[in-house]
């Protein structure tokens, strides 16, 4: 494969990654969670309700997950309802 698809293949990767991360944006802000894309839309920063550090959430382990916590947590992207419920609950905490 020459280096011109490799790149559109990974740009469209980004893309899929990054519009994983609006959709679960979305989800949470239905939810009354504040998130906010950053990095490019590469990361999802969540707020906690109270004072405290945020969690961010990344897409990885090749577009499937979305993970947490160093990737001590995870959920599938094709879940974004059950995503945005786990993490609602985690933040919570």
């Amino acid at each position: 494969m020459n280096s011109v698809i490799q790149a559109v293949m990974a740009g469209l990767g980004q893309q899929d990654e990054a519009n994983a991360l609006i959709r679960l944006r979305d989800r949470l802000a239905s939810r009354g969670v504040n998130a906010e894309l950053r990095d490019n839309n590469t990361a999802l920063m969540v707020h906690r309700p109270e004072p405290g550090l945020p969690v961010w959430v990344f897409v990885g382990y090749g577009g499937a997950y979305y993970s947490w916590q160093s990737a001590e947590q995870r959920h599938p992207v094709d879940d974004v309802e059950g995503a945005a419920n786990i993490l609602a609950e985690y933040i919570a905490k």
